[in-house]
């Protein structure tokens, strides 16, 4: 199940600096449906504050974990794809966060796994790399540099389109409305018709031409029954006005 998984997925920042971006990232992790946030040594932050930027987030905030080291965030982990901008002089596999959504939702089905981001300032360090089973990268311009949030929210955006159902349902628009029939369309071409000559339309154009546009475009609209009613409605009312004050009418 979809929500099976992004229970065993956890946010590991090592090292973060800024309390505003913890919120952030708080608020992404609501957003995406992912609960568990691991904070590495980070800046201290007050959950009243959390709150304020990210609002409905009290179960994440009650639940963030602290710990002293990265060791001790990753160890129960089966599968961490770290993220960072910045070349390494390391041999490392490095794939895009979309193919890392896929991996890390994968092995989520089978325990823990982690998205790990670095400090504010410089990333992830060497030694945090060394940690990961994978390194991700997000697709930029030639300015790389993202804010922590921002690709925090892009990694859990990916993963939450990985996760088959994982998002929510909208609900049906309220009015429902079968497609419209031939003869409700045929109904309307000719009131469409009627309105046209009505205002004088076709003075120096070709009727035929003009009508066949509008049964062609009105085709690709695919409007439903309730729609067509109300373009039907529109061409009726103008014929009355013009009734009303006088106007031609002739068809």
């Amino acid at each position: 199940m979809p929500d099976e998984r992004l229970g065993v997925i956890r946010v590991v920042l090592d090292e973060p600096q800024d309390p505003v971006n913890i919120a952030a990232v708080v608020r992404a992790m609501k957003n995406m449906g992912v609960h568990a946030l691991w904070i590495v040594n980070g800046a201290a932050i007050e959950p009243e504050r959390v709150e304020g930027v990210a609002h409905g987030t009290a179960d994440i905030v009650r639940d963030i974990r602290r710990v002293a080291t990265l060791d001790e965030a990753l160890a129960e982990c089966a599968y961490v794809a770290a993220f960072t901008a910045r070349r390494r002089a390391a041999t490392r596999e490095v794939i895009d966060v979309r193919t890392a959504a896929a991996r890390v939702s994968d092995a989520a089905a089978h325990g823990p796994a982690a998205l790990l981001f670095g400090r504010e300032d410089r990333g992830l360090s060497n030694t945090a790399l060394d940690r990961a089973h994978v390194v991700v990268t997000i697709p930029t311009t030639a300015h790389p540099s993202l804010n922590l949030a921002q690709a925090v929210m892009v990694a859990l955006y990916e993963l939450h389109v990985a996760i088959p159902g994982a998002s929510r349902r909208l609900a049906p628009p309220r009015k429902h409305a079968p497609p419209a029939t031939v003869a409700e369309l045929e109904r309307l071409f000719q009131d469409v018709e009627r309105a046209l000559h009505a205002i004088d339309f076709f003075k120096s154009r070709y009727p035929e031409h003009i009508l066949r546009t509008v049964r062609s475009l009105v085709h690709r609209a695919a409007p439903d029954a309730r729609e067509v009613g109300l373009l039907r409605a529109f061409a009726l009312e103008a014929v009355h006005v013009l009734e009303r004050r006088g106007g031609r009418h002739d068809r």
